[in-house]
């Protein structure tokens, strides 16, 4: 390995996706380090003796380091994977610890979080990234592989694809460099958008929403709308067939902001719902489907005790 393969992927956020790139990296024989959000997570984490991943029949644990974020050592490559509400605080917390020409990949749903980041931390070389892996946490240290996807990364400043995509295919990570990661990042915020609010409202699987194509396609035509007005015409392109390829593809499950409402977690309507009304008022286009949408939902989670924000 050359001195490049040997930078260590610090990872900030031990959720689903979290735990899956830092068991699929390690097991490649690369170093990893889990960035645990305090001393109290830590501890719980060594207790359990390291992280456990559950691919079908198989499972295999693996001891990878761990510290919190106010350990020494300074980060050269910072994988963040927390939810988009707590990216910028997390970020923040060990923004003093980046190298001057650090890199930071940016797994977030959504919009917004990943602007906000990059401009805390403007030494640093943000990547954004957009997955289709599906994973979910059997137990607090135990990520179960549920559904092989792909991960598209890229650079909205600068195009050259860093050296270290290579060890993402050393450790099975099916990834493409994109020259236009924004249109892709808009691609699938319009498919949340369409999709994951209705799941809410009429608490079901995502199946289910056939029964409401009319509104899913009332949707997808006002956000096609939106994305072209705002410059983004190609994420555009075919919504409504996608959506509704997507909506039977994944027929019987629950979207992700479905299980946050379900477990009582806070969602990231402000990164998806939020993120697509604020950029309609900000380029004065008439989004009124997507404000009634987000006034329901936004009522919904109130309901709920949930934040709506």
């Amino acid at each position: 390995m050359t001195d490049q393969a040997q930078v260590t992927w610090h990872i900030l956020g031990a959720g689903s996706m979290g735990m899956l790139w830092a068991t699929r990296l390690a097991r490649a024989g690369l170093p990893v380090m889990l960035i645990m959000r305090n001393a109290e997570r830590l501890r719980t984490y060594k207790a359990a003796q390291g992280l456990t991943l559950v691919e079908g029949e198989h499972s295999q644990q693996f001891a990878i380091q761990a510290q919190t974020p106010d350990s020494d050592g300074p980060i050269q490559r910072l994988l963040v994977t927390c939810k988009a509400y707590d990216a910028e605080h997390a970020v923040r917390q060990i923004a003093g610890r980046l190298r001057p020409n650090a890199e930071l990949i940016l797994l977030q749903n959504g919009l917004g979080s990943q602007q906000a980041v990059a401009n805390l931390v403007p030494q640093a070389r943000c990547i954004f990234a957009s997955s289709t892996e599906g994973a979910f946490r059997e137990s607090d240290w135990r990520v179960v592989h549920a559904g092989h996807g792909h991960t598209w990364l890229g650079d909205s400043d600068q195009d050259c694809p860093p050296t270290w995509l290579k060890e993402l295919q050393q450790s099975g990570i099916s990834h493409e460099w994109s020259s236009n990661i924004l249109t892709r990042l808009w691609r699938k915020l319009a498919l949340n958008c369409a999709i994951n609010p209705l799941t809410v409202l009429y608490n079901c699987r995502n199946g289910d929403l056939q029964r409401h194509s009319d509104e899913v396609n009332v949707l997808c035509v006002e956000l096609s709308n939106l994305l072209a007005h705002c410059g983004h015409a190609e994420a555009a392109h075919d919504l409504i067939p996608e959506v509704n390829r997507v909506i039977q593809a994944t027929a019987n499950n629950y979207s992700s902001m479905h299980q946050d409402v379900t477990q009582g977690r806070r969602t990231e309507i402000s990164y998806l719902l939020g993120y697509v009304c604020a950029a309609a008022r900000d380029s004065q286009f008439t989004a009124m489907h997507l404000q009634a949408l987000h006034q329901r939902l936004s009522e919904h989670l109130q309901q709920h005790g949930l934040p709506c924000a």
